[in-house]
């Protein structure tokens, strides 16, 4: 069996307690955030280092070319918020809502999703690596055209899923649930699934099971 690869969290020392506002070309570093709202909102070239927001609302925003390295993102809100074409490094989401949250075009390095609900979530044509997505919720989530290395999924919900154009060889969806999933039946080779779930790909393919 392969030994899984190590995903690396983020490392938060010495933060110092601030107030979080989204302004353009803004850079926090070294903060901690709590408690704040700043939604309904557009925001370009916002950047996050070393940061960890707790309980924080960011619903409906805009964030163009958004950038976050070693970011602890904590019972965060960020439903229906729009982050095509952002960077995420060493980052984690815990206990986040991420409802309808696009990702999509964004690139993604050591991230990882634990406890999150992520229905609707968009990470179409992105470029996943070294990911794991935990005990989260992604009933709906588009997986569309991903390009990815060292994604980990570990019980989540997969219920409607879309992973079409996604090269499938080297995931293993066992610990996961779906009733239903949309996969590309070229992309399938490598994929490991248990024997129910084999029967819920073969009858999304049009196969006749009798």
């Amino acid at each position: 069996m392969k030994k899984t690869q190590a995903i690396s969290s983020p490392q938060l020392n010495n933060l110092s307690p601030g107030a979080f506002f989204l302004d353009d070309e803004e850079i926090y570093q070294n903060c901690l955030f709590q408690d704040s709202d700043q939604s309904y909102l557009t925001c370009h070239n916002l950047v996050l280092r070393q940061c960890q927001l707790e309980k924080v609302i960011l619903v409906k925003n805009r964030l163009e070319r958004f950038e976050a390295s070693n970011v602890l993102f904590d019972k965060c809100d960020l439903a229906n918020t729009e982050l095509l074409g952002a960077s995420f490094h060493q980052v984690t989401f815990r206990h986040c809502k991420l409802t309808s949250t696009n990702f999509a075009e964004s690139y993604l390095r050591d991230v990882i999703f634990q406890d999150c609900l992520l229905d609707y979530a968009s990470f179409a044509n992105t470029n996943l690596k070294s990911i794991a997505f935990s005990n989260c919720r992604l009933r709906e989530a588009e997986f569309y055209d991903l390009t990815w290395k060292n994604l980990q999924l570990k019980q989540n919900d997969l219920h409607g899923t879309n992973w079409l154009h996604t090269s499938l060889a080297g995931l293993d969806f066992t610990t996961n649930t779906f009733e239903k999933i949309g996969l590309s039946a070229e992309q399938l080779k490598g994929l490991t699934v248990d024997p129910a779930q084999a029967l819920v790909i073969g009858a999304s393919l049009g196969l006749v099971i009798a």
